[in-house]
């Protein structure tokens, strides 16, 4: 396991593997007070902290953020967008849409 900040599971990480990815991010802004957000302040900030993604896996925010290709972000809408196609791109996504959730029942 890796030299965390802090505890990947403890509550300023998954709050005991019950949040993962985007959820543990979206954590670490205020949506009213961060935004716009400065996308490098944020990983100068946090980028060290540990993003649980699956019960096995957890990364940097940085690793996740070192594919974001935004300076700044708007709103809080906009950076689930953003980080959401980033992992989706980078192998950080857990779900499958084409796999998994309604619809795909057999």
């Amino acid at each position: 396991m890796a030299d965390w900040p802090h505890d990947p599971d403890g509550e300023e990480g998954s709050e005991g593997m019950r949040k993962y990815g985007q959820a543990v991010i979206a954590k670490k802004v205020d949506e009213h007070e961060d935004f716009p957000l400065d996308v490098s302040a944020f990983v100068d900030e946090h980028g060290d902290d540990p993003i649980r993604l699956n019960h096995e896996r957890v990364v940097s925010l940085a690793e996740i953020f070192d594919n974001v290709d935004s300076d700044e972000i708007e709103d809080i809408q906009t950076m689930h967008q953003r980080v959401g196609e980033t992992m989706r791109e980078n192998g950080y996504w857990e779900y499958d849409t084409e796999t998994e959730g309604p619809g795909t029942e057999a």
